[in-house]
């Protein structure tokens, strides 16, 4: 019992086989995977997709943290997901957008996510990136500063109340910032 002790003790919600190896410091594959079996068994581990496992019930996990805690990598939430949040594009947003090192498409279930590639370079600077409840998550201008990087012509519904001075400053920190096309169109 002392394995389901060391879950409750991190209080973590998800992890990947790979993490219960190492929480559990279980090397034999055969003693992992019955360990995981049993704990399906008993309710302790719920399973959510191919070794990616919740100690709670889907409804009961923070989404952003089930899509971050599904890549099992670096990303954060950018784009339509910020704006709609603060008011600035007004359309209804099908997915939760996130950005990583690597573009993808998925449903875990009631929410879909879709993660936009970014060069590491970009990716790994933390200008305009905040921590919120375990996920990192955009600020405003770097989510802007991010989709004009992705589409120079991305239309923004509320305009007005956009930093753009902010944006530019993002823009230039992060590396993408590109004066003439931005300034033109944006000021």
């Amino acid at each position: 019992m002392y394995r389901i002790n060391t879950l409750l003790k991190l209080k973590r919600e998800l992890y990947h086989t790979r993490d219960l190896a190492l929480v559990w410091g279980v090397k034999n594959p055969n003693t992992l995977y019955t360990t995981i079996k049993r704990y399906i068994k008993k309710g302790i581990l719920i399973p959510i997709h191919n070794g990616f496992y919740s100690t709670l019930p889907l409804e009961k996990v923070d989404p952003y943290k089930l899509a971050v805690g599904y890549l099992h990598r670096f990303a954060y939430v950018i784009g339509e997901t910020v704006l709609i949040k603060d008011s600035i594009i007004f359309q209804k947003g099908y997915y939760i957008t996130l950005v990583s090192d690597i573009s993808k498409k998925f449903t875990i279930d009631r929410y879909s996510f879709m993660t936009k590639k970014l060069a590491s370079k970009y990716l790994f600077n933390n200008t305009g990136i905040e921590e919120q409840n375990g996920v990192s998550w955009a600020t405003v201008e770097r989510a802007i500063a991010d989709l004009l990087y992705f589409n120079p012509n991305y239309h923004f519904d509320n305009r007005k109340i956009i930093n753009w001075k902010k944006v530019r400053q993002i823009q230039k920190e992060v590396g993408y910032y590109d004066s003439s096309k931005t300034r033109r169109r944006y000021s």
